[in-house]
């Protein structure tokens, strides 16, 4: 049986813009890549544009993610990202940078990942009171260290 793939389809919106590519077949991500050349002080939190714009099809939407070299060797992390699918305008990236030292991004580097989601609606409902469950309202670290 063949699974359908659906449809991405990229505007380029500034001459430094460049199509998001998978790099390999199986990949989750396709690159996301800057149109500025911007150092990124430690510490500090950058916004990134791409230069592209989406039609990302209806009940999807695409979320970003660190690329895992960026954040292993220098600290550079995802901050936030949802592009939903009714959305037209340019792609941006919130960049942080963890590290111990600033960080120059370059125009054409890759700086993050985008995966494209399926999004189902939720019916949202106000109750008075929530079914109980076993882990109830334990929050961090509350399953413990081991």
């Amino acid at each position: 049986m063949e699974i359908t793939k659906p449809t991405l389809k990229f505007k380029i919106i500034k001459k430094e813009g460049i199509i998001p590519a998978y790099a390999h077949e199986d990949d989750a991500g396709f690159d996301l890549y800057s149109t500025v050349k911007v150092i990124i002080k430690k510490g500090k939190i950058q916004t990134i544009p791409l230069g592209i714009a989406s039609e990302i099809p209806d009940g999807f939407f695409v979320s970003f993610r660190d690329k895992s070299g960026l954040a292993a060797k220098f600290g550079i992390h995802v901050m936030a990202g949802v592009v939903d699918s009714g959305y037209r305008g340019e792609w941006l990236v919130v960049l942080v940078n963890l590290g111990d030292n600033d960080y120059t991004v370059e125009i054409g580097d890759k700086i993050a990942q985008g995966i494209l989601q399926k999004a189902p609606k939720a019916e949202i409902k106000a109750v008075k009171k929530l079914d109980s469950s076993e882990r109830g309202s334990g929050g961090f670290g509350s399953t413990g260290k081991k």
